[in-house]
């Protein structure tokens, strides 16, 4: 049996290695998706005062570090039965779709738009923001620029820092917003409200004007039926911030909507040896291993799992191009894994609009951002990470130290599916054991679509990580096989 191995893989934060197994006939057998890093926060959180865990768990990840600040205090809030004003909710909220703003914008001209900006068979060194500013033009890569960096500035504005944020406290946020940044920040929303509608003419052109890009969204290689996850405000519109968790089945019906203090009811995690990452299921349905459909428990999460999951966008002119993807795509719901990119720029249009509507809110300036927290106990906080729902629960002791952390990070929820993703890719694409740059790379892309973050998902499991260590000798020959 011959093995490809891609390794590393690219445009993805953290580390991973995908190997195909070829037959003798040189058919697709398998592959894997592999996740060699351990980081294991949730480890070395225990012990600590609450208080650090909005900070500490920031350095999950540098990519998405506003989401698990939040998804933190969120859990201290719940923790210490403290409910923020209204105020501090809007200016967390408002910190938090402007992340989306730099954040989505990072993975569509950065990461997973060259593969169709420049196209999926260019030269690997042409397939980046570079390829990306040369295709669409300069004017367009200074746009992309200012943009982040807007993005990044508001962040700094309301968190304190434009990457590691320090606002978020038990009960509300660390300070006010004055007036005068209220109004920078206004000006910088309503210019990303016309960098999302560029973006967006951007893909029209280039991606939903080729007949060949569109028969790959939709081909059955980039195609897996299964069901999905997010946060939806009381009218099942997509949120960001806060809400239940709902979830639809393969067919778009709901399937479950919870509170997020009760996921450990609805979500179970399984574990293989030949990875570090876990992989949730819904218990429900239950574990049938890496296979889709209504009969496997393995859903999914991110832009298009939110979209799926929900009735439509809260802002208008995102709800139009909600509206048109699905009308374009053969109508609801939508499975084609490269249409996350699609779902990706209609989110980075409402995250602009919300920060305007946002922005402009009377209330948004308020002094009165901080409640008194009560006692400890535990909690749970969820929020929607830019790669999806995001989960941080906390059990505090009576002195407020932390005696045991879980967390179900974004990736680790699309893990499964990501796994799936690439094997069918693989097997579509690979013909007679033939293989070339850009066959490979669209292998890649069926990960890449997810905006996997697995420095973020790979984490201490229930119980012990699965372990084999392989002792050999000098001449290469196994002499010792150690298991936990």
């Amino acid at each position: 049996m011959k093995e490809i191995s891609i390794n590393p893989v690219t445009r993805l934060e953290g580390h991973g290695s995908i190997s195909i197994f070829l037959n003798d006939k040189g058919e697709v057998e398998n592959a894997y998706l592999k996740v060699p890093e351990l980081r294991g926060f949730e480890k070395f959180c225990e012990g600590r005062r609450a208080e650090l865990l909005p900070i500490l768990t920031t350095r999950i990840c540098g990519v998405c570090p506003v989401a698990h600040h939040f998804a933190s205090v969120k859990a201290l809030d719940s923790a210490f039965k403290v409910e923020p004003p209204s105020a501090a909710k809007k200016l967390r909220e408002l910190m938090y779709v402007a992340y989306y703003i730099y954040d989505h914008t990072l993975h569509f001209y950065y990461l997973g738009g060259p593969d169709f900006i420049v196209g999926p068979d260019a030269p690997p060194e042409k397939r980046n923001i570079l390829g990306v500013i040369e295709k669409a033009g300069l004017d367009i890569g200074k746009e992309v620029i200012k943009h982040r960096a807007y993005g990044q500035k508001i962040t700094e504005i309301l968190g304190g820092k434009a990457t590691h944020p320090v606002c978020g406290l038990p009960g509300g946020v660390s300070k006010p917003l004055s007036e005068e940044k209220r109004q920078e920040i206004e000006k910088m929303a309503a210019s990303s409200v016309e960098f999302a509608k560029l973006t967006l003419k951007l893909f029209h052109d280039i991606v939903l004007g080729n007949s060949a890009y569109v028969d790959m969204i939709k081909s059955d290689a980039y195609t897996m039926k299964t069901y999905y996850m997010g946060l939806v405000d009381d009218k099942n519109r997509v949120n960001f911030y806060d809400g239940k968790i709902r979830v639809t089945d393969p067919n778009g019906r709901e399937f479950l909507k919870f509170e997020p203090k009760d996921y450990l009811q609805h979500i179970g995690e399984h574990v293989e040896p030949w990875t570090y990452s876990k992989f949730p299921f819904l218990k429900k349905v239950g574990w049938k291993g890496l296979i889709y459909g209504a009969d496997s428990g393995i859903y999914r999460v991110g832009p298009l799992g939110r979209l799926n999951a929900a009735d439509g966008m809260a802002t208008p002119l995102a709800q139009a191009e909600y509206e048109l993807m699905y009308k374009t795509l053969g109508g609801k719901p939508v499975h084609g894994t490269l249409a996350f990119h699609w779902a990706r720029l209609i989110e980075l249009l409402y995250a602009a609009e919300r920060a305007l509507e946002l922005a402009k809110d009377p209330e948004i300036t308020s002094t009165n951002v901080r409640n008194k927290p009560g006692e400890p106990s535990e909690g749970v906080g969820v929020v929607e990470a830019a790669r999806g729902t995001l989960y941080h629960h906390y059990v505090l002791d009576k002195d407020a130290l932390v005696k045991d952390v879980n967390l179900i990070v974004a990736t680790t929820n699309n893990y499964p599916a990501i796994c799936i993703s690439i094997r069918d890719a693989a097997k579509g694409l690979i013909r007679n054991g033939k293989v070339d740059q850009g066959v490979l790379n669209k292998v890649e892309m069926a990960f890449r679509a997810y905006d996997p973050c697995f420095a973020c998902a790979t984490h201490y499991a229930v119980g012990q990580m699965p372990l084999t260590i392989e002792v050999y000798d000098r001449q290469k020959q196994l002499i010792q096989i150690i298991q936990r």
